[in-house]
């Protein structure tokens, strides 16, 4: 479809002597009674148009494919003096409102108009669409208008949770359902027909388009979809185009106006941003978009299947906070549903359940722990939890960030910057260092927040854009910046948790020599670690960590590195050894960047963690 087709363009063009007569015999006819701004013409003796303008268009939803709206003219009516002993005339300017009808079935040839009067406001329409005929929706109505296309078409699945079986569906609003390929690249998953048509699909055996007859009311469905996404993305497509079925036939039927050939509605696999200027395809795709999973979760039965779950799971496990059984619930209703595991999250979200966004979000090749934070403090926007790649390139390119981590006092543990404190970090088992469950359940009060923006630069159109999507099948990625201000705990209170580690860590520092192997030596004796017992910790022979200690050798630049590391110092001392050192680092070598990278938010995490991170990032140690 294009993007934008204009009604009040159509109805100005198409109806403009039905509207100019309209408007003529009524102020013939009342000309005494309008309020006209006159100067020169005493009493009125006739009154003639020169000229109408249609301002706007106000168009009100009536059922089946029958409108009514409201068309504002405005017209420069030639009135002339009553008294012949005054012969003037003069021009002047009035508004006009007509009160018309139409049927899109039967392209407007019924048009009527019922009324004529003169312009005093725009009317507020009871069901009102836009200039390009799709309904205007706001997100506060989604779930009425989900409720009452369910009521419409679908009753039952508002009596008790149940999956909504779009074939069933679709039957029941006479729509008829295709399996076929439709493009080689799968890169349009569903289409509608709303008229017969012949259509180009691509064809597996000849690998060419071949041309179709299509019959109205008639989904395509991509089989791809079956394997690229999930049963769950398959009903949801059928239900996407049952939608567009119910709300857009009227865009459609406009669009039919000016393009006779159109017969359909190509929905694509792939999308971009969806910004505050909007055409009417986006608008229609965002409508079908978050309509389908309110219809395929209405809230009511949704909610009462959630909390039937979130009893099971918890009998089950013996855990009794939400967070600690929130992720098999989500896969628990993703399954009773039919939806996907990124639909049922973002429903349970929508059902007020908040612990659900911090669960199932994909960086760097898993999952990250799933954490909880205060109602309210995120916003859309925003996030706790980036990839390894964005934090090392903001911690270097951001200064605002680099002022507030760079001496040590956040970590970067599972995705996030974290309060360097043993009551948000701990080590589990195999000393991995981790979130602990007061971190986990109160992210506000000890880690860094992220702005997100989805990335430009591609011609994808992503219409459903959710920061809470950042899931291992999402196609969409994100630029993250570090916006201002700490941590949502308060400053003072951190400083206090940490002060005597900080005092500590700052007497040492203003100690160390200006000599490489003396301020080595300060800190191993810090440390209170044997050149064997580093050995074992980083796995570099302890007669060269002898060696290195006191000047019989250089040493490279990763095995000092690894020296830092091993003995956790905080990167202000880090960076004084290497500085005084006869390495450097070299931020032209990519390496060099995740050492640092390392360096300041890694210190306090165990060897092993610390290895694996260099691994995953293809940095040799």
């Amino acid at each position: 479809m294009a993007g934008n087709r204009s009604f009040r363009d159509y109805v100005a063009d198409r109806f403009e002597n039905e509207m100019y007569a309209a408007i003529q015999s009524y102020a013939t006819d009342n000309y005494n009674n309008l309020d006209l701004q006159l100067y020169r013409v005493r009493k009125i003796g006739g009154i003639e148009l020169s000229d109408i303008e249609v301002k706007f268009v106000s168009v009100s939803d009536l059922p089946d494919m029958e409108i009514e709206f409201d068309v504002v003219v405005g017209v420069e009516l030639e009135v002339r003096e009553a008294d012949y002993h005054y012969d003037e005339s003069e021009y002047c300017s009035q508004w006009f409102t007509l009160k018309c009808s139409g049927n899109l079935e039967c392209n407007l040839n019924d048009f009527a108009i019922l009324s004529v009067a003169e312009y005093t406001n725009k009317n507020k329409q009871p069901k009102p669409m836009s200039d390009a005929l799709v309904p205007i929706i706001y997100k506060n109505q989604l779930e009425e208008i989900a409720t009452q296309f369910l009521k419409d078409y679908y009753p039952k699945a508002l009596l008790q949770p149940m999956p909504v079986d779009p074939m069933e569906l679709a039957k029941g609003m006479g729509l008829n359902i295709e399996v076929r390929n439709i493009t080689k690249d799968c890169s349009v998953f569903g289409q509608i027909f709303f008229h017969n048509s012949t259509s180009e699909f691509y064809d597996k055996d000849s690998d060419e388009l071949v041309s179709v007859d299509v019959n109205e009311k008639t989904i395509f469905v991509d089989p791809e979809t079956y394997f690229l996404y999930n049963l769950g993305k398959v009903n949801n497509t059928i239900i996407h185009e049952c939608v567009h079925w119910d709300k857009h036939r009227k865009a459609f039927e406009l669009e039919r106006l000016y393009n006779s050939e159109a017969s359909r509605i190509k929905c694509q696999a792939i999308g971009g941003v969806a910004g505050n200027s909007r055409d009417a395809t986006e608008w229609m795709e965002w409508q079908a978009n978050a309509l389908a999973p309110r219809i395929q979760m209405p809230m009511g039965m949704f909610k009462t299947q959630a909390w039937k779950f979130i009893k099971q799971f918890r009998e089950s496990t013996g855990k009794f906070d939400i967070i600690d059984v929130i992720e098999p619930v989500i896969d628990a209703l993703s399954t009773f549903f039919c939806v996907s595991r990124t639909a049922a999250k973002i429903r349970m979200v929508d059902a007020g359940f908040e612990e659900a966004i911090g669960t199932f979000t994909y960086i760097d090749g898993r999952y990250v722990a799933t954490h909880r934070f205060k109602k309210g403090i995120l916003k859309e926007h925003q996030t706790f939890s980036i990839s390894a790649e964005e934090a090392a390139i903001q911690s270097i390119t951001n200064q605002k960030l680099s002022r507030l981590v760079g001496d040590g006092s956040y970590q970067y543990v599972d995705a996030h910057f974290v309060f360097n404190h043993p009551k948000y970090l701990t080590q589990d088992d195999n000393e991995f260092t981790i979130l602990t469950d007061y971190a986990r359940n109160h992210m506000e009060e000890c880690c860094l927040v992220f702005d997100m923006t989805v990335k430009s630069g591609t011609k994808k159109d992503y219409h459903s854009v959710c920061f809470l999507n950042k899931d291992k099948d999402s196609t969409v990625s994100f630029n993250i910046v570090y916006g201002d201000g700490y941590a949502y705990a308060d400053h003072d209170k951190q400083i206090k948790l940490v002060e005597d580690v900080v005092m500590d860590e700052m007497r040492v520092y203003k100690s160390l020599p200006n000599d490489f192997c003396e301020s080595l030596k300060v800190v191993l004796k810090w440390r209170g670690i044997t050149y064997k017992e580093l050995e074992k910790k980083i796995m570099v022979d302890d007669q060269t960590i002898s060696r290195i200690a006191n000047g019989k050798r250089d040493p490279s630049i990763n095995t000092l590195v690894l020296i830092c590391l091993g003995l956790h110092l905080p990167p202000n001392i880090s960076k004084h050894i290497i500085d005084k050192s006869p390495c450097t680092l070299n931020f032209c070598k990519q390496e060099h960047i995740w050492y640092d990278f390392a360096l300041t938010h890694l210190s306090k995490q165990s060897m092993e963690s610390i290895f694996d991170f260099l691994h995953d990032h293809n940095i040799a140690v």
